[in-house]
């Protein structure tokens, strides 16, 4: 399984402006929560395995939010 490691940082681009890019660092994990940095503020944030890859949304779950996964 991929998953998501301590003090790496993990990008996304948007889905509506593609020079928008979000960058998250991992703070902190637990086997189903990260802690994100996004330059702004720090908060915590479920992880979901889909096909052996973990991924998180950020900001929540509405159309075109923006999604990270651990590869």
């Amino acid at each position: 399984m991929t998953s998501f490691q301590t003090g790496e940082t993990y990008c996304t681009r948007s889905m509506c402006d593609w020079d928008c890019i979000f960058k998250f660092t991992v703070v902190k994990r637990t086997a189903k929560f990260i802690t994100i940095d996004d330059g702004h503020s720090t908060k915590r944030v479920g992880v979901t395995v889909v096909d052996g890859v973990e991924y998180a949304k950020p900001y929540g779950n509405y159309s075109m939010c923006p999604v990270i996964r651990a590869h």
